[in-house]
């Protein structure tokens, strides 16, 4: 039904609330799926091979996830690119900067991983890995690592597939390789015994063909607003793109550093317990947070074609829509989360009493952090698509590593481990106070505001 409906959407429609979520929907639940990858293997590992294997992938996660940041960084900052030359009516050039930042990313890619497979060992020697995961965490994280191109690739095209029309295409690959990750992970874990490195082996191929299907796709003569053609290295567009979505590259830079940060907090107040736990929270944060980052990266080529294109008041509907549709969605995170801890616990850590206790007890404080968090990835998005990298990069370093840093070590000193649990919250506050204050600030360039006028009318 979504894909029959999604050819009468462009980026130049005007979207009410129906013809919005419609378009959104795609890659929000794309990113749903693709997160499944990990929660996948967590399940598979911590049920069938144990929690010292378990807390090792949570270890070596954060490094993976920072070393693939170039590909949301390229993905982001491309798409608002692309999407605000399309409407400029450029269709020509905006193939070119698709076509080049592919293979920017493809050369990122092979650098990245051979820093990855050299960093790997001193990197979760760093974070404290004893003897008993340092092991779990090398299989794991060399694996893995072989797939890093790819995955980088696969998170470029999140945002591409969107600008090129077709965020359903992304939703059928993710589906697609989501189940194929789940399938291999039964048979490689449970059926062949491969352990943690059968897991890492599952991801892996499941990725892989996450990456090259939307290649093939785009070499191909489409139907798509975006094609492969020649490409053409400017100097000024890679700086643009890079500049405009390093916010996103910090956000997930910074969220792999604070994941780091918690795990050697966790280490010294609960020991690997806690790390188990967090590693069960975060796998629910990944769910919940994939609506707020599948509905940014879904908006922002809209966003990014109305200001290429200076329709003021399309602008204006965006934002008022955009706030209000993130407000309900937050209040509904929140509770759900807080209902399914105990049932979610259960799943990952039901086979240990003291660490399920704790992994639901730090899921219902940690849940008060979707009130908040939305926001603040929207207003990054927001900046990102308006083409204003500075604001957006300066957001999200400001929420993640001014306020999250902060806080992780301040309110442990006087709240023990529930101090760990509520500093996200805490830090989400602080900073969605500094994105209204730019957005205000911001109204006189970019009016996307309502005018007095417009304040009490329906948009």
């Amino acid at each position: 039904m979504i894909s029959g409906n999604e050819l009468k959407i462009k980026l130049s429609d005007h979207f009410d609330y129906k013809r919005l979520v419609r378009f959104v929907t795609p890659t929000v639940f794309m990113l749903i799926v693709t997160s499944i990858y990990g929660i996948v293997d967590g399940f598979f590992v911590s049920n069938f091979i144990g929690k010292d294997a378990f807390a090792g992938v949570n270890l070596v996660m954060p490094m993976l996830m920072a070393l693939g940041a170039l590909g949301f960084m390229i993905g982001t900052g491309g798409s608002a690119l692309i999407s605000k030359t399309l409407g400029e009516g450029k269709k020509d050039k905006a193939n070119t900067y698709f076509t080049t930042l592919l293979v920017v990313t493809v050369i990122g890619g092979i650098i990245l991983t051979v820093i990855g497979f050299l960093a790997l060992d001193p990197f979760v020697r760093l974070l404290g890995a004893d003897e008993s995961i340092l092991k779990e965490c090398m299989l794991y994280g060399q694996t893995v690592m072989i797939c890093l191109t790819f995955y980088m690739l696969q998170n470029s095209f999140q945002s591409f597939l969107v600008v090129a029309e077709k965020p359903s295409m992304g939703l059928m690959i993710s589906i697609v390789t989501g189940i194929m990750n789940i399938v291999l992970d039964f048979i490689f874990i449970y059926y062949f015994k491969w352990g943690i490195q059968g897991a890492a082996l599952a991801t892996t191929l499941s990725i892989i063909i996450g990456a090259i299907v939307p290649i093939v796709y785009f070499l191909r003569p489409n139907t798509s607003a975006l094609k492969i053609t020649k490409p053409h290295f400017e100097y000024k567009m890679l700086v643009k793109v890079c500049t405009n979505g390093s916010s996103e590259m910090v956000t997930n830079l910074s969220a792999s550093f604070i994941g780091m940060l918690f795990n050697y907090q966790l280490l010294h107040f609960a020991g690997a317990n806690g790390v188990a736990a967090y590693g069960v929270i975060m796998y629910v944060n990944i769910i919940f947070m994939s609506f707020f980052f599948g509905y940014s990266i879904g908006v922002t080529p809209v966003i990014g074609y109305n200001y290429g294109a200076q329709n003021k008041e399309e602008l204006r509907s965006l934002l008022k829509k955009s706030l209000i549709l993130t407000t309900y969605v937050s209040v509904f995170m929140c509770i759900l989360s807080i209902v399914l801890a105990k049932p979610l616990g259960m799943l990952f850590v039901g086979y240990d009493q003291t660490l399920l206790d704790m992994t639901i007890h730090g899921m219902k404080v940690y849940a008060l952090s979707f009130l908040v968090c939305g926001f603040n990835i929207f207003f990054t998005s927001l900046f990102t698509a308006l083409n204003n990298g500075v604001i957006s990069a300066t957001l999200s370093v400001v929420r993640i590593l001014v306020f999250q840093i902060l806080m992780v070590f301040i309110l442990p000193l006087f709240l023990g481990l529930d101090g760990i649990w509520l500093s996200v919250f805490v830090a989400e506050i602080l900073a969605v106070v500094v994105g209204i204050v730019f957005v205000v600030m911001k109204n006189k360039t970019y009016h996307y505001l309502p005018e007095r006028n417009e304040v009490v009318e329906e948009s």
